[in-house]
């Protein structure tokens, strides 16, 4: 059932957030702009590891920074948490790349499900949302239940941060390794984690790091944030998009994934180039901070834009408890 909350029934004060979920997605306005759609109910093919996704995702202009099933990689779906090796089972989709025998297509392509909505509403300023999800093998073997939030945060009138929150718990009954085609064997893929598909225009676009790092490719790097600037078709117009790792995360800062061509991609990817324990029963916990924001960004403006989303990070409170959708 489709739910629409305009922004002046969100809150008692002026909201601005509006938002639409037709009961497999949710469509959120920031100050009337639609600036994204979260798929939380995929119904994507099966060996594309269904799964939920941030698609499309806009500047508070209106300019669409995300792509989704690009025919190089039609499991690529705009901004999403994706695993492709947690223990023998995919959760990114497409072929498995196993050691001395190159990407092998196999009957392990899982889909991360929609379980119960926990919470859609305006939370003082912040959209919040939070759900559960269960984490089903191509098997029907449940390994993982997991709780997801996020929330969209405004920043100063021309960004926004996106704030991603995971909790996942190893509930297959037996410890599971979580790692990469690069742990695998591949040299420099180490892919895997909260992946972001940019639009075709933005091939060729800057990847820009601390310090000013910059470079066509910066894949293994360890850094706490990473950011891409594209240029779009049409209109000429730049955006900028800043991914950054809470700095009060317990796992070690992750190393980056991010390139420019052929396409333009990027995400931190904390399983690169070491195996991480899953013991059963644990939770595992990662949370990240994503910035979209219109214009161009040279070093300096990188920098300032990961230092709010860390004030961010460092802000954000928890979805609060209760179930089902407010407003």
């Amino acid at each position: 059932m489709s739910t629409a909350v305009p922004a002046s029934s969100a809150t008692s004060t002026a909201s601005p957030f509006s938002w639409v979920d037709d009961g497999a997605a949710v469509a959120v306005s920031l100050d009337g702009v639609p600036v994204l759609t979260y798929t939380y109910a995929a119904d994507d093919p099966q060996v594309e590891s269904p799964r939920p996704y941030f698609h499309p995702v806009r500047t508070r202009t209106g300019d669409l920074v995300s792509a989704y099933r690009p025919h190089d990689h039609v499991w690529h779906k705009g901004i999403a948490w994706s695993l492709p090796h947690l223990g023998p089972d995919n959760f990114w989709g497409g072929p498995s790349y196993r050691r001395g025998q190159d990407y092998q297509w196999l009957p392990n392509n899982g889909a991360m499900r929609h379980g119960e909505l926990r919470r859609a509403a305006d939370d003082g300023g912040r959209f919040s949302f939070a759900h559960t999800l269960q984490w089903i093998s191509q098997a029907g073997s449940l390994v993982v239940e997991e709780e997801r939030s996020f929330q969209v945060v405004p920043g100063r009138d021309d960004s926004y941060t996106l704030v991603f929150d995971s909790a996942m718990t190893n509930v297959s009954g037996g410890d599971v390794h979580i790692g990469s085609p690069t742990t695998e064997g591949r040299e420099n893929a180490g892919y895997g984690g909260l992946f972001w598909r940019g639009p075709r225009s933005f091939a060729g676009g800057a990847i820009i790091g601390p310090g000013g790092a910059t470079g066509e490719e910066l894949r293994g790097q360890r850094a706490p944030w990473l950011s891409f600037v594209g240029q779009h078709d049409e209109t000429c117009r730049y955006s900028t998009v800043v991914m950054v790792d809470d700095p009060h995360s317990d796992h070690p800062q992750p190393e980056w994934f991010a390139r420019s061509e052929p396409f333009a991609c990027m995400g931190p990817a904390p399983f690169f180039s070491k195996e991480v324990l899953f013991p059963a029963g644990s939770t595992l916990r990662y949370r990240y901070g994503v910035v979209i924001a219109d214009g161009e960004s040279d070093a300096g403006r990188a920098e300032a834009l990961a230092a709010a989303a860390r004030d961010v990070l460092a802000g954000a409170a928890e979805p609060r408890a209760g179930r089902g959708t407010e407003g």
